[in-house]
This record gives structure tokens, sequence and C-alpha cells, in this order.
């Protein structure tokens, strides 16, 4: 059995919304569980226990907040795409940033790839490196 690391990312309230944003950026097929799918509080019935984003450009895990758990988004962790030229990934770029903050622009960098690094509109941080032939 091969042992897969996948991110898992966790939002107050707005999972379903930033799932479908990442499945129109990665592809794949996306699938959600409520908690009221599972006999949940009433009050969170329609809220995210678990989606996960499969295919496209790799695996996405994401819930919302459960009941009683502290929502503390910190700068821990960063999602990282990468890939040759012509694997689409100036769009993933493209969508990712927009709406957020660039702190790196998408561009020639030192080692030679194309690369940004930008947090996207949820709050996300985001790498993005296109490895580059020379």
């Amino acid at each position: 059995m091969t042992v897969n690391v996948n991110p898992y990312l966790t939002f107050n309230g707005n999972c379903r919304e930033a799932m479908e944003f990442y499945r129109s950026v990665l592809g794949g097929d996306l699938t959600v569980n409520t908690f009221g799918e599972f006999g949940g509080d009433p009050a969170i019935a329609d809220k995210v226990m678990h989606a996960m984003l499969l295919g496209g450009k790799g695996t996405l895990m994401a819930s919302d907040t459960a009941p009683g758990m502290p929502f503390d988004p910190g700068n821990t962790m960063t999602i990282s795409v990468s890939g040759a030229a012509g694997d689409g990934l100036e769009e993933v770029w493209s969508k990712v940033s927009d709406g957020g903050q660039v702190f790196v622009p998408f561009e020639k960098q030192m080692w030679g790839d194309t690369f940004g690094q930008c947090v996207d509109k949820y709050g996300v941080p985001w790498m993005v490196n296109v490895a580059q032939d020379d």
C-alpha cells in the first residue's frame, strides 16, 4: 500500500465554497459530506464534516470547524503545486492569487524556475513552481 500525505484544511463555515473554488482551480472530483448526513447537531447540519478533492492535480481534504473546536488559522501550512511548463500551472497561479495577497510575484527566480507565493482569498498560503527547461 502506498502512503499518501495530503493537506487537510479547516474553515470557519465556508468549506464548501472554498473547496468548490479549489475544484475550479485544480480540477478533479469533489465529494462533500455534511454533519447532518451523519446525524450531527441540526444547527450545523449543512456544514462540512469532510470534503475531498481527488484527481486533477492531487488530493486536498477539508472540513468546517467542528462544534466545540476553536478556529485558529495560522501560517504553519502551505499548499505547494509544482510541475513543468505546459501543465497548466500558470492558470492555477492566476486563479489562486486572484483576490488574495501576492508575496512573491510569479516570475523567473534565481534557481531558474517560474515561482510565485501568495495567500488566497480564503487565507490559505500557496506556492506554485513551474520547472523550466533551459
